[in-house]
């Protein structure tokens, strides 16, 4: 039976392996070092939300929350930073589990609700997103500064 499990810093090797699969997909360098430590400075300063979906004790998808705030609305909102499934779990109903688990803890803390953005040829995600009920921003450019 799966079941969704907020991460705490024990819960890490059994999320690294995930995470590096969702840095190769997006064709990011293999840091083993330096996941582990980025990861564990985030939960450790409660800098992130990270949820996973563990199976017979493996762990078998993710997603992380990072906080934001809206000055319109004087609320916090929650930037959906990652999700990621491994393949051999995706179409079953995992990646809106994480969905589900993210989506109550926004609203848990009183959120005005989460964002996120996925790559323009992600088409299985962009599909996820928009059946749980996502709506593709059509009002605002998204602008980058890159160092």
């Amino acid at each position: 039976m799966i079941q969704i499990i907020e991460a705490t810093l024990t819960d890490l090797e059994k999320i690294i392996p995930l995470f590096h699969k969702y840095r190769e997909f997006y064709q990011v360098e293999y840091k083993l070092q330096e996941v582990e430590i980025f990861l564990t400075q985030r939960i450790e300063k409660s800098q992130s939300k990270i949820f996973f979906a563990i199976d017979r004790d493996k762990a078998i998808g993710f997603t992380q929350l990072y906080p934001s705030f809206s000055s319109l609305s004087l609320k916090p909102v929650w930037i959906l930073n990652d999700l990621y499934v491994d393949e051999n779990f995706r179409k079953q109903g995992v990646g809106k589990m994480l969905l589900d688990a993210a989506k109550d803890f926004a609203i848990q803390t009183n959120s005005k609700g989460l964002t996120l953005t996925t790559g323009i040829e992600n088409e299985t995600a962009q599909s996820l997103f928009e059946k749980f009920g996502f709506i593709r921003n059509e009002h605002f450019y998204e602008y980058f500064l890159f160092f």
